[in-house]
């Protein structure tokens, strides 16, 4: 992009920032768990149609797809998609700030709010600069990221890269551990797989005095909690990233009562898909094979989750190019790999994308809670830089 490009976008973006701040203050005051976005969607529906874009909704089931075209895109054009998702998480709030959640237990505590905000800005932005535009921009508000199977695998299936079709993919997400005025980016893989394990042991309770008339559900699992971090210490590659945790081990027994069951949660994550396949198999067959040898049963469910993430390396570089152009070279950080999750893996399965970082963290004023915390914030001021950057991606081919 030349520099009158560069100085229209950040003179447009500066334009609507207190516009862009309300809608996320509204959303964060209005926030809706996974698959139930319905007061959201109807919200982005309403600003689309304010601003004269064309859309659907309930794509995905609460979705809403936009298309903004310019006088010179025929209707079958390829087009660069821009998305956000919607959701919010079962979270309850502890900021005191005019715009906390209204709903008790239920908070935008990853940042979808800002997500949403942003793209809604940038819908405005584009609107207007439509006829600059080398392709036609879908816009994507997405349901249910936060839950499985992942609001991504519904929009693909209800064809949001088809017709026209996407050629090019672009997200942000929050990013509170970078000071505000920064983002960050990172070619090729980037986040992991992931995948829930969810399983109750069966044993045989009784006193805690009389073990050897009992048949311990706690020491099962125990030994699963330990001996399963095998599987990724001797049979993964080193070289793979992997990771194996579990978070849940609930057991209703007493100081002198063994339980009859016990139930056990975790999560697996990995950047590689054969041996994703081999170690799930080699979980279930590790988790049997320890509570049978026992003498319990078990109940298992491994729900599969989203794939992991990879970066398009042009895209990512051409992108990281313009954030240097809109921000200096000192303002753009490259990023490790993270195991951490992120449904907008699906569509980097389907086509190229950048899924890249927004630093909303402002450690002078105490913004410094990460994601899924009850007091996470942002400074608004990234609400402005993270329009000219979902901007700008319209535009890397002019």
């Amino acid at each position: 992009m030349n520099l009158d490009r560069i100085n229209q976008i950040k003179s447009l973006s500066k334009d609507i920032k207190t516009k862009v701040q309300a809608y996320r203050e509204y959303l964060h005051a209005n926030p809706e768990l996974s698959y139930e976005e319905h007061e959201t969607m109807h919200f982005v529906s309403e600003k689309l149609t304010d601003l004269g874009i064309k859309h659907s909704a309930k794509i995905g089931g609460t979705g809403v797809v936009g298309i903004i075209r310019g006088e010179h895109h025929k209707e079958d054009m390829p087009c660069i998609g821009l998305r956000a998702d919607l959701d919010a998480l079962p979270i309850h709030e502890e900021n005191e700030v005019p715009y906390r959640s209204k709903i008790d237990g239920v908070m935008h505590a990853c940042g979808h709010d800002v997500h949403t905000s942003v793209l809604l800005g940038t819908a405005e932005v584009l609107q207007s600069m439509r006829n600059s535009l080398p392709y036609p921009v879908k816009l994507i508000f997405q349901p249910g990221e936060e839950k499985n199977p992942g609001g991504a695998t519904l929009m693909i299936r209800d064809g949001v890269l088809k017709d026209p079709k996407i050629i090019r993919m672009f997200a942000l997400h929050v990013f509170p551990e970078m000071e505000v005025g920064r983002v960050g980016f990172r070619e090729g893989l980037y986040m992991a797989s992931c995948d829930e394990i969810h399983a109750t042991i069966y044993g045989k309770g009784g006193h805690g005095a009389t073990p050897h008339k009992c048949i311990d559900p706690i020491l099962i699992g125990a030994e699963i909690v330990t001996s399963l971090q095998k599987i990724v210490s001797r049979k993964c590659d080193p070289k793979v990233p992997c990771v194996l945790s579990f978070g849940h081990f609930e057991a209703q027994g007493a100081t002198n009562i063994i339980p009859s069951s016990a139930h056990i949660k975790g999560t697996f994550r990995t950047m590689n898909e054969a041996w994703r396949a081999e170690a799930l198999k080699l979980i279930e067959q590790s988790m049997t094979g320890i509570v049978v040898s026992a003498g319990g049963t078990l109940e298992l469910e491994i729900s599969k989750g989203y794939p992991y993430l990879e970066n398009d390396p042009k895209t990512t570089q051409s992108m990281k190019s313009i954030a240097i152009n809109l921000l200096g070279e000192e303002n753009v950080e490259d990023l490790p790999i993270r195991l951490t999750a992120e449904d907008f893996s699906y569509y980097s399965q389907e086509v190229p994308v950048c899924f890249f970082r927004l630093g909303v963290g402002n450690s002078e004023q105490g913004i410094v809670h990460g994601v899924h915390h009850p007091k996470f914030n942002i400074d608004n001021s990234s609400l402005e830089i993270g329009v000219q950057m979902m901007v700008s991606a319209a535009f890397i081919d002019s």
